[in-house]
């Protein structure tokens, strides 16, 4: 496509260009003839509205945090402030490179060093490291420093059990059975860890507790330091999931409840959306008995000068090439010091009462379980659904064709046809407003067309059991499969 204009007031010509040959690839010297292309590359010429047009109209097929309400339960998919992404796209701050020698990186380290002590607070922790990549990867540390501490006791051949919730996150079980633990379920009462089976379970065996509070269903475990007295009795450790730290930032801790290790995702409660908004960030943090196990290196002070430690013989070693995430780090600093002290506790009140808000709208339509009152998340019940020959699914999918991304399906197990909210603080009573007139529109379609959603979007429904099967991860798998789709 060229462009011809002979005068400048007369409107513009496009004109449909000749393909040019292909001229042979020049011989580059050196280059042995087996490694020399026959010809040149044939480069796509495209005009520049359809470029721009193309990968526009890609943006667009994807759901972002920018766009729209994100109510992803247990996830906390809070809005990212764009002047923390400026400040982690600095020079000084994307350029460092993780194998520069520590002279170099004096600033780096300094703000790390500072944000560790920040979230000791926050956590109640003496201790914190930044260096796991993310949530499970945290996760999986803390059980190895459990792990480790009962090995430097010789009771390893004896402590061999974490016992979990009924709610527990599925990243948890998993990184106990890493870690060369067996797992047993503690089941619940009314939402929340059934005390009187803990009792019972609890042994010699016991090494950990895996617990999030928070729990999975939204609610707060009021019985938290009888838990903590079980767990302690038994001589096990109790473990703090840090998913959803939001709903209690700056009003209590980890550190206050009794916990003895945890992890934090920096990503959801520091404001990174994770999934496809980003990558990943964790902080370990340990009470005394354990934060002599945390891994290496520790950013130590030295004076004025800041150094990574590597003399700590009781750690369980290295669990990542470079120190944690460094971009995110930046953002969950400039996050954490753009709020202080009570705007902190101003997101975790303002998180509960949005939550509280939009559960009350919506328990009208559908059975909410448990108690009335909840903290960051609720959960709602689509058995009903079922009487119309619907499911969950099909409203999770309806809803996308309003223009809202769905919450999260089918879990925790414990409520049938479950669906699980989460709206954190950074969203406004209009937007909640607007999420229940499409949820109530969405509730009120046609069992046909909740079956058939979404029906607007650039994907329709995916066969789930194909995808996973036979996914399609590059163009040369959409290219075969299209030709096995053709008549």
């Amino acid at each position: 496509m060229t462009f011809r204009q002979a005068r400048w007031d007369e409107p513009p010509i496009w004109e449909l260009a000749p393909t040019p040959r292909p001229e042979p690839a020049p011989t580059i010297p050196g280059v042995p003839e087996r490694l020399r292309r026959r010809e040149a590359l044939r480069w796509p010429e495209l005009a520049e509205p359809e470029v721009v047009r193309h990968y526009t109209r890609l943006s667009q097929m994807n759901f972002g945090i920018d766009t729209s309400i994100y109510p992803l339960g247990s996830c906390t998919m809070k809005y990212n402030p764009k002047v923390s992404e400026i400040l982690a796209r600095r020079p000084s701050a994307a350029l460092v490179h993780p194998g520069q020698p520590v002279s170099t990186v004096q600033g780096s380290l300094e703000l790390l060093w500072k944000l560790e002590r920040l979230l000791g607070k926050v956590t109640g922790f003496p201790e914190v490291s930044l260096q796991p990549a993310a949530g499970a990867h945290g996760e999986y540390a803390a059980l190895l420093m459990i792990r480790a501490y009962f090995r430097g006791r010789g009771e390893l051949a004896q402590r061999t059990e974490i016992l979990l919730p009924d709610t527990a996150h599925g990243t948890n079980p998993a990184s106990a059975a890493m870690a060369g633990f067996t797992t047993r379920e503690i089941p619940s009462k009314d939402g929340c860890v059934d005390l009187a089976a803990l009792r019972s379970a609890v042994s010699e065996r016991t090494a950990g507790f895996m617990l999030t509070n928070p729990n999975t269903a939204g609610l707060f475990e009021s019985e938290i330091f009888e838990i903590a007295e079980v767990v302690h009795g038994a001589g096990g450790f109790l473990y703090y999931d840090g998913a959803n730290l939001n709903a209690i930032l700056g009003v209590t801790s980890p550190g206050r409840m009794g916990f003895d290790v945890a992890h934090l995702n920096l990503h959801k409660t520091f404001a990174t959306p994770h999934g496809g908004g980003g990558p990943g960030a964790g902080l370990l943090g340990a009470g005394t008995a354990l934060a002599p196990y945390l891994p290496v290196p520790r950013i130590v002070k030295r004076g004025r000068k800041f150094d990574l430690d590597y003399d700590r013989p009781k750690s369980i070693g290295k669990i990542k090439t470079a120190y944690g995430n460094f971009g995110l780090d930046v953002r969950a600093y400039a996050f954490i010091l753009s709020h202080g002290e009570e705007g902190l506790k101003h997101i975790a009140r303002r998180a509960v009462l949005n939550a509280n808000y939009l559960a009350h709208r919506l328990g009208t339509h559908l059975p909410r379980p448990f108690r009335t009152l909840v903290k960051h998340e609720f959960l709602l019940s689509g058995s009903p659904l079922k009487e119309r020959g619907v499911r969950t699914l099909d409203l999770a999918k309806r809803l996308l064709d309003e223009g809202v991304h769905a919450p999260t399906v089918y879990f925790p197990t414990l409520v049938d046809e479950a669906l699980m909210i989460e709206v954190p603080e950074t969203e406004s009573r209009r937007e909640l407003d607007r999420f229940a007139e499409a949820f109530e529109r969405a509730l009120a379609d046609s069992p046909e067309n909740l079956r058939a959603a979404p029906r607007n979007l650039a994907v329709g429904r995916v066969d789930e059991v194909r995808a996973a099967r036979t996914p399609i991860l590059s163009w040369k798998d959409a290219r075969a499969a299209a030709k096995v789709e053709a008549p």
